[in-house]
């Protein structure tokens, strides 16, 4: 059974735009963040480092990418899907989709490595913990 996407829509405002009125690219990645943290939200969690077991883990993007297929403009109203598209053992890989209309206008990814922060500043892979692996889940299958 495929993950359920989390939906949440976001209005774009005029400082978004460029020059020709259309959605700058890069406003997309940060509409990706904007969906993961309130996916997030709804499964109890934050994207904001964590105390667990005495250690800080979070989980730092190592990969993002974005495709356009028709611009945005100001005041245009986007649904943001998010889907979590692989839940591996020391990352997650969330899937991306914006609709205007019920029209697809771009899709993207980003991977997120679950890691520790080390006592010199580092940081280190380990396993996403059982207690946010079972969160991360999706609750219609059980599975991501």
């Amino acid at each position: 059974m495929a993950a359920t996407p989390f939906r949440v829509t976001r209005r774009v405002e005029f400082h978004e735009t460029d020059m020709a009125g259309i959605v700058h690219f890069s406003n997309f990645f940060l509409w990706m963040e904007y969906g993961e943290v309130e996916f997030l939200r709804s499964r109890g969690l934050t994207v904001a480092w964590r105390e667990q077991g005495g250690e800080r883990i979070g989980f730092p993007r190592v990969s993002a990418q974005c495709d356009y297929r028709r611009p945005v403009r100001f005041e245009d109203v986007l649904e943001i899907t998010v889907t979590v598209a692989r839940l591996g053992r020391r990352s997650i890989t969330y899937a991306h989709e914006f609709r205007l209309g019920g029209e697809l206008v771009a899709s993207g990814s980003v991977t997120a490595a679950c890691c520790r922060k080390l006592p010199d500043g580092g940081l280190e892979a380990i396993d996403i913990p059982d207690e946010l692996r079972a969160k991360l889940q999706d609750p219609a299958s059980g599975v991501a």
